[in-house]
């Protein structure tokens, strides 16, 4: 962003929480882990253990229940910065951005790591 702004360009962020998509699909996720874990070295495998790899998808799918499918809220701020007269450096979309990434990035590392 700061780099661009020497050639003029206005660079703004838009950083939302977790959104109902492809990309965030647990059943395309849990396909996609279980087909590189098949590809793995046993070394790797052994290392992190089977465990490590189920309890993952079991997160997922249990975060999954929390995402967002108002996908607008993403697309108002992509308007509001591609349209406003003064549009803001970041936008976050979402109540998880907002209430939980964006406090959390203001912590210390250590806190934010413990958390």
């Amino acid at each position: 962003r700061l780099e661009m702004y020497n050639f003029g360009v206005k660079v703004c962020v838009i950083e939302p929480g977790y959104f109902k998509t492809m990309i965030t699909n647990v059943e395309n996720l849990e396909k996609n882990f279980y087909s590189s874990w098949q590809k793995l070295p046993e070394e790797i495998k052994t290392s992190y253990g089977e465990d490590y790899l189920r309890q993952f998808v079991a997160m997922l799918k249990v975060l999954q229940k929390s995402y967002n499918s108002n996908l607008s809220l993403v697309t108002n701020c992509m308007e509001h910065a591609l349209t406003s007269l003064h549009p803001r450096t970041r936008y976050s979309a979402g109540w998880d951005a907002k209430l939980l990434y964006l406090p959390l990035s203001y912590l210390p590392s250590a806190l934010s790591d413990a958390l």
